[in-house]
């Protein structure tokens, strides 16, 4: 019987810095009884490796969770890395295998494709055989018998969703040992991007002397690179560097090809786990169908999992041709004609009948002009034994479907009706046109940000946590963070604002701007630095509401790893009070739905980006000061106005920020009972667009003598323009890519 490791729960465990204990407590009962089943079962130690040898890596991962528990810090990391390490060199080893013994019967395969007679289905059998002895031969060199045996499908589980560094993270804060300890979070963390604990612990390994920036790499990198040179590739687009783009691409294309064909190879030299027979009705040949069958399907499933990003459960639909859209696009901006026909008529195998596809090839080839040469390229060898491989397996899986009661799932967008027999089709294509409607509205629902900025940056002053983030907020760009200030602080501002704000501030006199049931009282950061010379407020007050103002700009260009320097569009401390005897049947809202740097057009879910909308703003920022108050949630919506997807409600400390555009349509339901205060806080990249009255408060307290906190100056080699994506340009791309935002406009 062989020995597996316990499901456990992933954790960041307690650690003595004050990082919150998880779910290690709760779990302890369940955990001391499997281990005590397992000890019972299989005794006290993993299987004895043969001396040089590869042995099973979920008991060495067993005996790493064993240590971890009995706080045996040095026992448990040794464990944990060996089944690390031993998982990936057995994958390594078996892809060799698969590669090592295909060449050896390639003499036997070159018979099988030109031989006749009877004698065909003993060629056929002496392949296989062969292939079997020559695979058992060279795994058997390298693999224990125990460690070539299958897991279950719970270790699988755990290794795909890195658990096994969440444990690492913490056995190395324990052996102080930060720097692995930082390793290993954040490559848990790749593939757990919503977990927002392991996130905190990032930042406060970033804090800690003797962890480098080196620390924060992705140990499972070389497993996943086609999604590296994805994201450099997107980027140089971004740019407009398209004779990057085209070298990324190139470079995802052939990387994403590999990464299949190594995950196709594990399909036939791993170990299978069969069910028990089920029909025992069964011939020789039906069962030998079945097994050929479950491989094919096993091989095709290949496209999901290559195609599924780290951290996420659903794939890329249409990976390679999706990369070979963006590569022709690039090869022709970049001038290389030859290489765009080339790699369209690659994309053709996939989509022949496209129309974009096809107006893209005429006019490339128009361009060509007098190279007959050029024009000829035909598509690259490797995609079409891709796709021709590909056709010749599905047609045999939907016979398996149609005639031997075969389950299987297409992965693939571009399959053509012709491979799917007469018989299935009708439910095939009711089957697709189920799932174009649910990519339809997924591409209804999913925005797609075009700012520049992408959330999940590190989070630089102390005290501040991640409380929501992406994830939680149902959207993109949005983040909450806890801790920005102080209850002091709010407490000092509250005071200044109760001291000093004016009635239709910044709302150009108006007392209710936005709804006739609330006042509004506003107050910036010249008007106090004024009353503060005047003797009306204190100074520290007015440099107070200067400070954290810059705190927030800090946070938000850290946090959306702004592409540039970051200004001070519109600084407004702002509060809104409930008006006795206005509440009563309220169906108002304090603020209503809006976004801020361009005009929300809900019927139409466009947004123009005009005037007389902000259309300078970039990112925007919420600091609360207080929540004795009822009502004045913030809440985002989608762009109908109507369907809310996130609620935050505020606090004293809070910093709610998201991007600008219109990815984040919001508003403030109705203040019933108080006084909601809050600093409000627009940025901008666009230097001539900055807060000239905030500088002009500065260039006071400079002349008075005392020092500012300044924003960073602008670094004249960043003044890369916001990211873009250079698929909206000629060519077009095919017309099933989703609709691009327009842009748009208003006010927090």
């Amino acid at each position: 019987m062989r020995c597996l490791a316990p499901v456990l729960p992933s954790i960041p465990q307690r650690c003595c810095c004050g990082w919150s204990s998880a779910m290690a407590l709760r779990e302890a009962v369940y955990v001391a009884a499997s281990l005590a089943w397992i000890l019972a079962v299989c005794g006290a130690s993993a299987p004895a490796a043969v001396s040089g040898l590869l042995p099973p890596y979920d008991a060495q991962y067993y005996l790493g969770i064993r240590a971890y528990f009995q706080e045996e810090w040095e026992k448990a990391a040794e464990h944990l890395e060996k089944s690390i390490s031993t998982r990936q060199a057995l994958y390594t080893t078996r892809g060799k295998c698969h590669d090592e013994c295909g060449r050896a019967v390639d003499e036997i395969a070159s018979k099988l494709d030109t031989e006749n007679g009877s004698n065909w289905d003993l060629w056929a059998l002496d392949w296989i055989q062969r292939r079997a002895e020559c695979i058992k031969f060279c795994l058997g060199r390298a693999v224990t018998p125990a460690g070539q045996l299958p897991v279950s499908t719970d270790i699988e589980y755990e290794f795909g969703t890195r658990n096994p560094y969440n444990f690492l993270q913490v056995t190395y804060y324990k052996l102080g040992k930060l720097q692995n300890a930082a390793s290993a979070a954040h490559t848990f963390f790749v593939a757990n991007p919503s977990h927002l604990e392991m996130r905190n612990n990032i930042e406060k390994y970033r804090r800690m002397s003797g962890v480098t920036e080196d620390a924060f790499h992705d140990r499972e990198r070389e497993l996943e690179k086609h999604w590296e040179f994805y994201d450099a590739a997107m980027l140089a687009e971004s740019s407009s560097d398209w004779l990057r783009a085209v070298e990324r691409w190139r470079e995802c294309v052939n990387e994403t090809l590999k990464q299949t064909n190594d995950c196709r190879a594990q399909c036939v030299v791993s170990s299978q786990r069969f069910p028990e027979e089920e029909d025992p009705t069964q011939g020789v040949y039906e069962k030998a169908a079945a097994l050929s069958l479950s491989l094919l399907s096993c091989k095709q499933m290949c496209v999901s999992l290559v195609s599924t990003r780290p951290g996420r459960i659903s794939p890329q639909e249409d990976f390679i041709p999706l990369q070979l859209e963006h590569l022709h696009i690039a090869q022709y901006k970049a001038g290389d004609l030859k290489g765009a026909v080339q790699t369209l008529r690659s994309l053709l195998l996939f989509y022949p009948t496209d129309a974009d596809s096809l107006n893209n090839l005429q006019l490339y080839s128009e361009s060509l002009e007098g190279d007959t040469e050029a024009q000829a390229s035909g598509p690259s060898q490797e995609i079409a034994r891709y796709v021709s491989r590909s056709l010749a397996e599905k047609k045999l899986l939907y016979f398996g479907v149609e005639n031997l009661d075969f389950k299987f799932i297409d992965p693939d967008l571009w399959t053509p009706e012709g491979v799917v027999p007469e018989s299935l089709r009708e439910s095939w294509r009711a089957e697709r046109e189920q799932l174009n409607e649910k990519l339809k509205e997924g591409e209804r629902l999913l925005e797609v940000d075009e700012s520049g900025f992408y959330a999940g940056g590190p989070v630089p002053l102390v005290g501040v946590t991640i409380t929501m983030d992406d994830q939680t907020l149902n959207g993109t760009n949005r983040v909450v963070l806890d801790g920005v200030l102080s209850e002091s602080e709010c407490g000092t501002v509250m005071q200044l604002a109760s001291v000093a704000a004016s009635v239709g501030d910044g709302y150009k006199g108006r007392r209710s701007p936005h709804t006739p049931n609330e006042k509004f009282e506003g107050l910036t950061v010249l008007r106090a630095l004024k009353l503060a010379q005047d003797g009306m407020v204190n100074q520290s007050d007015a440099r107070l509401l200067h400070e954290i103002g810059e705190r927030a700009r800090i946070l938000m260009h850290s946090y959306f790893r702004s592409h540039s320097a970051l200004y001070f569009s519109y600084t407004h401390l702002v509060c809104r009070s409930a008006i006795p005897g206005h509440q009563d049947g309220r169906m108002d809202l304090s603020h209503p739905v809006h976004v801020d740097n361009c005009i929300l057009e809900p019927e139409t879910r466009q947004c123009w980006r005009e005037a007389p909308a902000f259309t300078h703003r970039d990112l925007s920022a919420i600091l609360y000061l207080n929540e004795d108050f009822e009502g004045g949630e913030l809440f985002f919506t989608d762009r109908d106005a109507k369907t809310v997807t996130a609620r935050v409600k505020p606090s004293c400390g809070r910093l709610v920020g998201f991007t600008s555009g219109p990815v984040n349509p919001h508003g403030v339901t109705a203040v019933t009972a108080g006084r909601r205060c809050a600093l409000a806080l627009w940025f901008t990249t666009e230097k001539h667009h900055r807060d000239m009255e905030r500088e002009e408060a500065e260039a006071m307290w400079a002349a008075d003598g005392q020092s500012v906190v300044k924003e960073e100056k602008e670094d004249p080699d960043s003044t890369v323009a916001p990211a873009r994506s250079g698929r909206s340009q000629t060519p077009k791309a095919r017309s099933k890519e989703r609709e691009r935002v327009r842009s748009g406009r208003d006010e927090l």
